[in-house]
């Protein structure tokens, strides 16, 4: 079940069918779109454009994705994709979850590390870190 309280930021995202395997469920790889999305709409609603910030030359990649997958979406289901983020040393984790809009069942279970290259070089993403401090602040 889905614990509102413990997420950050919540999308809803409907299931299009051109996103389905030939079993009519959801493609695996398709859920590395649905929490990239999840995670960009995040930063932008904090006012911080993805875009805006490789133009900074500030370039967060993914250093790292643990993923768990529980039960499939098909066509015509809508998910809630959630996440929260914690910092550890100069690697953000963003923990992110998938659940069915209605029955809150967990459909992906993620832990996705990113690491910030300022103007071509690893960095400790200090810069990042104040913008999203609010949130490793938090209980």
């Amino acid at each position: 079940m889905m614990d509102q309280d413990k997420y950050f930021f919540t999308l809803e995202i409907a299931v299009r069918d051109y996103e389905l395997d030939s079993e009519g469920i959801v493609n695996n790889a398709i859920y590395l779109h649905y929490l990239e999305h999840t995670r960009h709409a995040f930063v932008k609603q904090e006012g911080i454009p993805f875009g805006n910030l490789t133009q900074e030359g500030l370039v967060p990649v993914v250093r790292r994705m643990t993923i768990d997958y529980f039960t499939p979406l098909r066509s015509g289901d809508v998910m809630l994709s959630c996440l929260w983020i914690e910092r550890k040393g100069p690697r953000f984790i963003f923990h992110q979850d998938i659940f069915k809009k209605g029955s809150e069942e967990l459909v992906v279970r993620a832990d996705v590390t990113i690491a910030c290259i300022l103007d071509g070089h690893i960095d400790r993403g200090d810069d990042l870190a104040a913008r999203l401090s609010k949130y490793f602040d938090r209980p």
